[in-house]
């Protein structure tokens, strides 16, 4: 039997509104010219899929707040954050080399393959980085077009979502830097710097802004707005530690992404953190060495993947997730919202932080 509930009716119709939006971006850019509709038909194949965790989060801020279930501006917003999120994972894909994302190839190696396909000139993985680029610009383009088209904005809205795009982008430069610096900066301050990373990258946009979002468009007053926040950033910081276990220990047949990925891209998670800092000698040199390293093996990886099990570090983000689970559900519980809001949200809540996909 179709699900029938209220967030699966807004789902249903938020795929509905992206797919006709994105569909009119589609013909617009087809009357250009027809050679460009690849880069609209890569970042709709990627728009299409997902959880829609961000919408849905910003959907019951919205109803919490005492918005309408059917209310076009939630629908609208909802969409905005969607096209957002994709821009990210493209512009993320190719900054760390990801082959594939939701178990198909990355945009860049999309455009790369077709590159190769159709014999062109120069160099493949030059012109599927710079076609991933164009696509991530044109997404967070039509993120903020979607944006615009809602009728009435309060100020803090708007500011809300400007922030929200600073914040990511700075956190996302800040996880460039880690990559590339870490290694050689202070080891005891290694977990400080991921949850930094992890909160303005991910955390933020992921679960905090998107329920301010949805209550600031309802006309929530401060001190709603506050305790959505003491909800939802841990909340966002849980489910970014659960994606970097997922990163490094997921099934690839759930995740859609090789085994070990984040360890191939060298990502400093606070996972890597903790193996940094409750390692010995030899394999705390061994991570700060060989970790994203372009010649990494899969002994490596596995041998890797074996010290963060066995250093601690796996369970000590596991215990990092309950802890901040924790505080996110118990500040859900102070907050003065109607209950099928509040029912909502916490499934919404335990379902990122215990999924495997």
């Amino acid at each position: 039997m179709p699900d029938s509930s209220p967030n699966a009716r807004y789902i249903a119709a938020l795929n509905d509104h992206i797919s006709a939006f994105l569909g009119q971006q589609r013909a617009t850019v087809d009357a250009i010219s027809p050679h460009a509709t690849e880069l609209m038909d890569a970042l709709i194949q990627l728009a299409t899929g997902g959880k829609r965790l961000r919408a849905s989060l910003a959907f019951w801020g919205f109803v919490g707040a005492g918005g309408e279930d059917d209310d076009a501006a939630i629908l609208t917003l909802g969409g905005s954050l969607e096209l957002f999120q994709t821009a990210a994972l493209i512009h993320d894909d190719l900054i760390d080399a990801s082959d594939t994302r939701r178990g198909n190839p990355s945009v860049h190696r999309r455009f790369e393959a077709m590159h190769s396909r159709e014999q062109w000139h120069k160099d493949p993985a030059r012109f599927g980085g710079s076609a991933a680029i164009l696509a991530g610009d044109l997404c967070l383009s039509l993120s903020e077009q979607l944006f615009a088209t809602i009728s009435q904005v309060p100020p803090r809205t708007r500011a809300i979502f400007d922030e929200m795009r600073l914040q990511v982008m700075a956190g996302q430069y800040l996880d460039v830097l880690e990559e590339n610096a870490g290694p050689v900066w202070e080891a005891d301050a290694a977990l400080d710097r991921a949850r930094s990373i992890l909160r303005y990258k991910s955390a933020k946009y992921s679960a905090e802004n998107p329920v301010l979002l949805g209550g600031s468009l309802a006309g929530a007053n401060e001190q709603l707005l506050e305790g959505y926040s003491r909800f939802a950033l841990p909340l966002g910081e849980a489910f970014q530690l659960r994606d970097d276990l997922l990163g490094v220990f997921g099934d690839p047949a759930t995740t859609g992404k090789p085994s070990g990925d984040d360890l191939r891209e060298g990502k400093r998670t606070e996972l890597i953190a903790h193996g940094v800092q409750l390692s010995g000698d030899a394999d705390r040199e061994f991570i700060q060495n060989r970790l994203g390293a372009s010649d990494l093996t899969d002994a490596e990886i596995a041998d890797m993947t074996r010290i963060l099990i066995e250093s601690g570090a796996q369970e000590a983000t596991e215990n990092s997730i309950q802890q901040l689970s924790t505080r996110a559900f118990a500040a859900l519980e102070d907050l003065d919202i109607p209950e099928r809001a509040h029912t909502a949200l916490r499934g919404l809540g335990e379902a990122a932080v215990n999924r495997n996909a």
